[in-house]
C-alpha cells in the first residue's frame, strides 16, 4: 500500500521541485536586469542596450547665413567614413559655403535661396541615393517645414570627384544646386498638369483701358493671381516627365533627380519668365499686346514641352472664334489661347531672337531670354490667330491633326 502512494506521490513531488527551481531562475533574471540597468543606462553598458536617446549631430555654422553643416549621425556609428575624412569633408563644404556668402552677388539663385530663407540645413551622408535607388553627388529633398529644403551631399562623391580640400572648385558646383532648392521650396510635391483646374467666373480679367493704368506692381499681382486661377503653365500631356534638363546657358543635358524635376524647373521659369513680361517696363514699351494678353483673358496656357516631330520653337494656338468661352464676373467671350515653346529646339539665325538667344535650345534660356521669346511670339501671333483659329499660320508649317 505505502508503495502505491508512493509511486502515486512522486510525479507531483517532481512536479513542485521543477516549479521551484524556475521560480529562483526567474528571480534570478529578474535580480540582474534589476541591477544591471543603471549601469546601461549611465553609459557603461552595451550602447545597444541603452535607453538613451541618439545624440543630436552638431552643425557647423557658417557666418552671415541661417543654416548649418551636418555630418549625418550614421557616417559615425556605422562606420561609414572615418574621423579624419569626415572632418576634411565637413571643412571643405564649410569653406565653400563660405566663399559664395562672400560673393554672393555672383550667385544669384544662392542669394535668392537665402533671402527667402529656403534652406533649413546641408547634411553630408555616406552616400546619396533618390527614392528609386539612384545615386547623386548633391540632392535636394522636401522637409516637413513649408518652403523649405535641405541640400543633402554625398561624402564620398566629394573625393572622388575631386572636391575635397578644393572649395574654389566646390562652390561653383554646389551654386548649381540652387535651381533646385528655389525648385522645390517654392513647388508642391507630385503636382501634376492634367489636374489643373480654372476658377472661370472669379478670374481677375481686366479690359485694356484698366491694364494701360496699372502700375507694374499691380499687373504682377493680377498675374500672379491669374497663374492660381486661371493659366496653366504645365503640359498636361507630361511630355517633360523623366526628360533631361538642359544646364542654362549650353547645350549640355543633366538627367533629373526625380521623375517630375525638369517639369518644376520649366515651370518656375515660364512663371518667372511672365512676371518679367507683365512688370519690366521693357515689355510694355516694345511689347504692350504681349503684356495685355497675359492679363485680359486671351492667354490661357504658358507651358514649355517637348514635340520631337516638329522643328519650331514657339507655337501659339487660338481657338476658332465660335470656340469661345465667357470668363470673368462680367462674362467675357475670349478664344482660349495656349502659347508652347519647345524645349529641345533652337532658333534658325535668320529668325528675330536668334542673336539674343545665342542659338541655345529654348530649355537653355534664362527667364529673361526667355520672356523675350515668350512675348515677341504672343505680339507677333495672337491676333492673326484669334481672326481664324490656328489653323491659318498653322497649315504653313505643320499638319492640321497636330497634337499640341
Amino acid at each position: 500500500m505505502k508503495n502505491r502512494e508512493s509511486e502515486f506521490l512522486r510525479p507531483m513531488i517532481l512536479t513542485l521541485q521543477l516549479r521551484t527551481m524556475l521560480y529562483r531562475l526567474i528571480i534570478g533574471i529578474w535580480c540582474v536586469t534589476a541591477f544591471s540597468a543603471p549601469l546601461a543606462i549611465s553609459g557603461q553598458g552595451d550602447r545597444a542596450g541603452s535607453t538613451e536617446k541618439p545624440q543630436t549631430p552638431i552643425g557647423h555654422s557658417i557666418p552671415g547665413v541661417s543654416f548649418q553643416i551636418f555630418l549625418d549621425s550614421k557616417t559615425q556609428t556605422e562606420g561609414n567614413i572615418d574621423q579624419a575624412f569626415s572632418r576634411k569633408a565637413v571643412d571643405s563644404v564649410v569653406a565653400a559655403f563660405t566663399i559664395m556668402v562672400q560673393h554672393r552677388s555672383q550667385y544669384p539663385r544662392f542669394d535668392q535661396a537665402l533671402s527667402e530663407g529656403m534652406l533649413s540645413k546641408v547634411v553630408i551622408e555616406p552616400k546619396v541615393f533618390n527614392r528609386d535607388g539612384k545615386e547623386f553627388p548633391f540632392l535636394v529633398a522636401r522637409t516637413k517645414e513649408k518652403g523649405k529644403v535641405k541640400l543633402l551631399i554625398n561624402a564620398s562623391r566629394l573625393k572622388q570627384d575631386g572636391f575635397l580640400n578644393n572649395p574654389g572648385t566646390l562652390a561653383p558646383r554646389l551654386a548649381k544646386e540652387f535651381q533646385w532648392v528655389i525648385s522645390k521650396a517654392s513647388t508642391k510635391p507630385k503636382r501634376k498638369g492634367g489636374s489643373f483646374k480654372r476658377d472661370l467666373k472669379h478670374a481677375p480679367i481686366f479690359t485694356n483701358t484698366e491694364i494701360k493704368h496699372m502700375s507694374p506692381e499691380e499687373r504682377e499681382q493680377t498675374l500672379l493671381a491669374l497663374l492660381d486661377s486661371y493659366i496653366q503653365t504645365v503640359d498636361a500631356f507630361g511630355s517633360l516627365t523623366n526628360q533631361p534638363y538642359y544646364q542654362q546657358g549650353t547645350q549640355n543635358l543633366i538627367d533629373p533627380d526625380q521623375s517630375d524635376s525638369t517639369t518644376k524647373l520649366y515651370d518656375i521659369r515660364i512663371r518667372e519668365a511672365l512676371r518679367l513680361i507683365v512688370k519690366d517696363p521693357y515689355f510694355w514699351k516694345h511689347t504692350p499686346k504681349a503684356v495685355r494678353s497675359l492679363l485680359n483673358g486671351k492667354v490661357w496656357q504658358v507651358i514649355m514641352a517637348k514635340i520631337d516631330e516638329r522643328d519650331w520653337t514657339t507655337r501659339t494656338r487660338v481657338a476658332p472664334k465660335d470656340k469661345s468661352i465667357q470668363v470673368g464676373m462680367e462674362g467675357k467671350l475670349v478664344q482660349p489661347a495656349k502659347v508652347i515653346v519647345n524645349y529641345h529646339r533652337a532658333m534658325d539665325p535668320e529668325e528675330k531672337l536668334y542673336a539674343a538667344t545665342q542659338g541655345l535650345p529654348m530649355g537653355a534660356l534664362s527667364a529673361e531670354q526667355l520672356a523675350r521669346v515668350i512675348a515677341e511670339e504672343i505680339q507677333s501671333q495672337i491676333t492673326e490667330k484669334s481672326l481664324r483659329g490656328h489653323v491659318a499660320e498653322d497649315e504653313k508649317s505643320a499638319p492640321a491633326n497636330e497634337d499640341l
